[in-house]
């Protein structure tokens, strides 16, 4: 009888063990994968390494400036009030940067009520039927040191073509700096083709391009000169 008693008691002991250890087991297993879990979530919620590397720039409008002129038998020089613009980088490459620039054109100021009225009509801006000019550099050259070509689409009047607009960087390596820029393009290119009255207007339209940027985030770009 007592035999049997202590056989029992190993049984139910070993048993009891087995159990234990399992559950052991099984706690070591849940809490291992909990922190599994937490570092896969630890790691979705950081920034990429890519994109921690990316250029972020942004345009100071108040410091900055848009303007255009065109040789006429009077002269005719103006601004731009009301625009946006903006540098976005894909990669540190200085290459992967993309201008773009968006300007009412009903913001045309020349400092003559009479000017910016024709200016805003269907023979040039047209503004009521196409509001904006646009433009959207679509390919960067290096020319020197600091100096570019960036080849873009050039939106007026709702006709869009390639331009070029040249550029020389003031601020490379630092963290604010402006870029200066000029782009000339035929006007009858883009349908207009009429003067102002009395007025003999040049048919080639410079547009100057002055804008302050800082760099808010990441490494500044790496230049090919």
């Amino acid at each position: 009888m007592k035999s049997t008693r202590s056989v029992l008691a190993n049984k139910f002991g070993a048993q009891r063990n087995w159990s234990c250890t399992n559950s052991e087991q099984d706690l070591a297993k849940t809490r291992g994968s909990a922190v599994v879990i937490l570092g896969l979530l630890a790691l979705c919620a950081l920034p990429s390494a890519s994109h921690a590397q990316v250029p972020v720039y942004e345009v100071t409008p108040l410091e900055s400036a848009i303007k255009f002129g065109v040789e006429s038998s009077v002269p005719i020089k103006g601004i731009f009030d009301k625009w946006n613009a903006s540098m976005k980088f894909s990669s540190t490459d200085v290459r992967s940067g993309v201008l773009e620039i968006e300007i009412q054109a009903d913001s045309v100021d020349t400092g003559s009520g009479m000017k910016n009225k024709k200016l805003k009509s269907k023979d040039f801006f047209d503004v009521e039927n196409s509001p904006m000019i646009t433009f959207k550099s679509t390919k960067v050259v290096q020319t020197g040191p600091n100096t570019f070509d960036l080849e873009g689409d050039f939106t007026i009047r709702g006709v869009t073509k390639t331009e070029k607009l040249t550029v020389t960087d003031n601020g490379k390596g630092s963290t604010s700096g402006s870029i200066a820029g000029t782009m000339a393009f035929d006007r009858k290119d883009y349908g207009m083709n009429k003067n102002i009255p009395f007025i003999k207007i040049a048919n080639r339209v410079e547009v100057n391009v002055s804008l302050k940027w800082n760099r808010v985030s990441g490494p500044p770009p790496v230049f090919q000169q």
